[in-house]
């Protein structure tokens, strides 16, 4: 009911405002509710393109990472009596660790290294050395002066460029010998049939760090029944709740278990070990592994 004064009563819902301030209010309420729905329009068109962005980012990163994977070449590669079985593991997409394995003449070559740091920073770098590496391969054909070339290369780059670390090897299918060099990696380890284990330790430091740095070839040989195991450090220092690594023993105790495996069985056996040894601990660094197998006659 409204009195003489044109002021509605409370008990309606209304506030006791008179006259033409009603019109007013009810206009002002009008006009906010208006803008409120226009935010809310223009938040969502703005969250709409920060979701497609974020899909945009997630392929490319996905495209990349298989990208990165195809530059290590095959996972398994066979040629007679050899077996070479190899895969990385990343923490994020990109990894910073990286596998090449290619055939060089009658001969195979397989290399795996280490770039500082992990994830995009990393994996950028990833195609730069796999790329000097089989070109500057592809001239010199000895892994010395390969990883020297590489050296220099990394410092003309200038301060950006990432320490890393690489052993790169060259197999005679024909006899077994490896001629290798190890710049600053944690070195392969060669398990022989009858138990005895040898370390690729050769080389010299690691990339990108020193303009006189020297590089010497070291030898071994993959007798029938051997096994020679590359890992990066995330092998190594991948530790339990505990906080303890895993360590340089028990890659060759998992080895050692795995003796009548192929290539492929003893990769993947070690890397259980791995998990087994860290449980539910979460990873933080990349993981590489390359197994190199030769059959009994």
């Amino acid at each position: 009911m409204e009195n003489a004064l044109g002021i509605r009563n409370k008990r309606q819902g209304r506030k006791w405002i008179s006259g033409g301030t009603v019109v007013q209010r009810r206009s002002s309420s009008a006009g906010g509710l208006a803008e409120l729905v226009r935010c809310n329009h223009a938040l969502e068109d703005e969250l709409g393109n920060i979701r497609r962005d974020h899909d945009d980012l997630r392929r490319a990163l996905y495209e990349a990472a298989h990208a990165q994977r195809r530059l290590c070449g095959p996972r398994q590669l066979r040629r007679g009596l050899f077996e070479i079985a190899d895969e990385i593991f990343p923490v994020h997409h990109l990894s910073g660790d990286f596998i090449s394995v290619f055939e060089f003449e009658d001969d195979l070559v397989f290399a795996i290294g280490d770039i500082a740091g992990k994830g995009l920073a990393a994996g950028m770098w990833f195609t730069y050395l796999v790329g000097i590496m089989q070109s500057q391969f592809a001239t010199l054909g000895d892994p010395a002066a390969t990883v020297a070339a590489m050296n220099r290369d990394l410092l003309r780059a200038g301060a950006q460029a990432p320490l890393s670390t690489l052993i790169l090897a060259r197999l005679k299918p024909n006899d077994g010998e490896i001629t290798y060099c190890n710049a600053g990696h944690p070195p392969a380890l060669l398990l022989h049939s009858d138990g005895q284990s040898e370390a690729l330790s050769r080389g010299g430091p690691v990339l990108g760090a020193l303009h006189q740095a020297s590089f010497v070839d070291g030898t071994a040989t993959l007798r029938p029944g051997d096994k020679l195991l590359g890992y990066s450090d995330g092998i190594l220092e991948c530790s339990n709740s505990s906080g303890i690594d895993f360590g340089v023993e028990r890659v060759l105790d998992a080895m050692r278990h795995s003796c009548g495996f192929t290539a492929s069985a003893t990769l993947f056996s070690v890397l259980a070990a791995v998990e087994g040894f860290a449980g539910n601990r979460t990873r933080e660094d990349d993981m590489a592994l390359i197994v190199v197998h030769r059959a009994v006659q």
